[in-house]
């Protein structure tokens, strides 16, 4: 008794790795393995490339912008048209500017997640589920361990990206300090290219812990889907249906393939037998084919039930070896018989036509 309910607690582990369609199903699910560090980290590497290259885009739409709000729209009486014109050019200016790092920012986040999980669509996640409003399972999440390490992971990130940006502005406090000697553009410069640098090598570390994390995140995602030996059990069973019963229905189809088979052989021409271990029943019917074809055929036990049927019907059984082994093994039921088969077929059924018009006339 105890070794048994020790199987049953080991089958049950999971244990196993997840079948194909327990990834598919999973898949259609939206549960990938999936590390969003990685998208955060590469959209933030090309948004601050995006800022060199059209760095001096952005300066010039916005200090175009600020000239003629200055010089221009203050000078307007505010009324409903004046102001209706200020919000629409303001907004096509600004969009303007930073419309490059925003088309960079979303090709940069679809690409990240292409790469990740490939293209993936589903509304599953979004469906309203009861567990996620139970405070028991809630807590559960609270406390777990992956909760756990996404603190550590919060933690870390704050950690690097305080202490690289730390680091860039204490290897650029001499140029800092002497900013108040400088005009505005000079310091909007310095300020603009210590951002850059910040991000950049921010983003780069991020990338680095990112990658840390797809492995934690693949790993975690497989563990998630092991599967024990009674849930490959029954999934295999789900797919190919239980083999007791199906076992049962192709027992049932051979039984009426073979009384449909034992049917036809009262209407067939000849029995052409081993004589013991095979036999074969032809029959020709020139409306239905051209030559002879074969109504039932068997070996051993059905061979002696064909030839049981054939003696209680008065179909003639005919003893040819040869004849009836390659009739059995080249010709199906329902099939017309080979050419190289004509000739012996053909004397054989001759000599069943003489005998019963000798039959037939005594």
């Amino acid at each position: 008794m105890e070794l048994r309910l020790d199987l049953q607690f080991f089958a049950g582990e999971k244990t196993e790795k997840a079948t194909p369609k327990k990834r598919q199903d999973a898949r259609k699910k939206g549960q990938v393995a999936k590390s969003q560090e990685i998208s955060t980290a590469i959209l933030l590497i090309f948004v601050f490339f995006t800022f060199i290259v059209t760095g001096g885009y952005m300066k010039d739409t916005m200090l175009a912008f600020f000239r003629t709000s200055f010089s221009e729209y203050i000078l307007l009486d505010l009324t409903e048209k004046t102001i209706e014109h200020i919000f629409v050019e303001s907004t096509i200016e600004i969009s303007k500017a930073i419309a490059p790092v925003m088309g960079i920012a979303m090709i940069a986040g679809v690409a990240s997640n292409l790469a990740q999980v490939g293209f993936l669509y589903t509304t599953e996640p979004l469906k309203a589920k009861l567990s996620k409003i139970d405070p028991i399972q809630g807590a559960k999440r609270i406390f777990s361990v992956r909760a756990l390490v996404e603190l550590v992971k919060s933690i870390l990130k704050i950690s690097v990206v305080g202490s690289i940006t730390f680091a860039v502005l204490w290897m650029n406090k001499e140029e800092m300090m002497l900013l108040s000697h400088k005009d505005v553009q000079s310091a909007l410069a310095f300020f603009g290219n210590i951002t850059i640098q910040m991000g950049l090598a921010a983003s780069i570390a991020l990338l680095i812990l990112a990658v840390f994390d797809y492995a934690y995140q693949k790993y975690d995602h497989e563990k998630n889907l092991r599967m024990s030996k009674n849930d490959i059990k029954d999934e295999y069973k789900n797919i190919e249906g239980n083999p007791l019963i199906k076992s049962k229905i192709k027992e049932k189809q051979r039984q009426m393939a073979m009384r449909r088979m034992m049917s036809e052989i009262p209407q067939a021409d000849v029995v052409i037998t081993n004589p013991t271990h095979y036999a074969v029943a032809i029959k020709y019917d020139e409306a239905k084919a051209d030559a002879p074809y074969v109504v039932a055929k068997g070996v051993d036990y059905v061979a002696f039930r064909i030839r049981e049927v054939a003696k209680a019907n008065d179909v003639m059984l005919v003893e040819n070896r040869p004849l009836a082994r390659a009739l059995y093994a080249q010709v199906e039921i329902d099939q017309v018989i080979g050419e190289d088969f004509f000739q012996q077929v053909a004397e054989i059924l001759a000599y069943v036509y003489s005998i019963e018009q000798k039959t037939n006339k005594s």
